[in-house]
């Protein structure tokens, strides 16, 4: 018997443990495959025998799952002979226990989703009250359950930066720069709240970092040159200008920047 023969059986005998175990799917993927390869064989008598009994005994496993009838209450039929027909219902089956799972999988993000919101309102509400310990402590149960969701740590800062608690604000968008240190959005928040907290040269540093990835953004540099203001750089914010104006030359509120740097150095 072949090597593709022999994975052919082992798929099959394992039908009824994995059924067993509560793993329809993989028992459904099982009998797919080994029809996949019992169909490009050139078996002899005895072997097509010795698979019609295999697939016959996997067949009469799957009828009986009582999981798998939910799913598929169609009685699935199979004689020797018709490897090509069963391997269609089984594909069917697949096809169907697939979109299940895909429909699970949206009922589940959709949960979470909505999870997520309820903390944040939660959270929220605190931040309203004043009472930013209490808010801190909800907003870092919903990161830590949500650790990789670089996005709502970002909205997290937002949150904090609006009601002036820099300091936190500026730690969540650090540790989101941590799992995300390419995203120019989180450089610029970064920049802004350093900016606020009159901490201008770790500011210009974070901004020189972001134009190291991406040059050409005209409100990237327009925050270079309110940062340049702040910190009464006004050369500085002059090139700020004049860069985000080349990039954007109808960029209006850079135009200002510039006029108001000019006559700040007298030009």
């Amino acid at each position: 018997m072949s090597t593709e023969l022999i994975k052919a059986r082992q798929r099959l005998a394992s039908i009824r443990t994995q059924l067993k175990q509560g793993k329809s799917m993989p028992a459904v993927q099982a009998v797919h495959d080994a029809l996949i390869l019992i169909l490009k064989s050139s078996l002899m008598k005895s072997e097509k025998d010795e698979f019609a009994k295999l697939l016959g005994d996997a067949v009469a496993a799957l009828n009986s799952d009582p999981g798998l009838r939910k799913i598929y209450p169609l009685v699935i039929q199979y004689s020797p002979g018709a490897e090509k027909e069963l391997l269609d219902s089984i594909y069917e089956l697949l096809q169907e226990m697939q979109n299940l799972v895909t429909e699970d999988a949206k009922k589940d993000l959709a949960e979470l989703e909505r999870r997520k919101m309820e903390s944040l309102a939660q959270a929220q509400a605190k931040l309203d009250a004043q009472k930013y310990e209490e808010a801190k402590l909800l907003f870092d149960q919903l990161v830590a359950e949500f650790p990789h969701d670089t996005d709502l740590k970002a909205d997290i800062a937002d949150r904090f930066l609006k009601v002036g608690r820099y300091q936190d604000a500026l730690g969540y968008l650090e540790d989101a720069l941590r799992h995300d240190p390419n995203a120019i959005h989180l450089y610029n928040r970064i920049g802004i709240v350093l900016r606020k907290m009159q901490d201008f040269a770790t500011a210009e540093k974070y901004y020189l970092k972001a134009q190291e990835i991406a040059d050409n953004d005209e409100y990237l540099l327009f925050n270079v040159g309110r940062l340049y203001i702040d910190w009464k750089k006004w050369p500085e914010v002059e090139k700020a200008a004049l860069r985000a104006l080349k990039v954007n030359p109808g960029f209006a509120e850079a135009e200002k920047m510039l006029a108001f740097a000019r006559k700040m150095m007298g030009k």
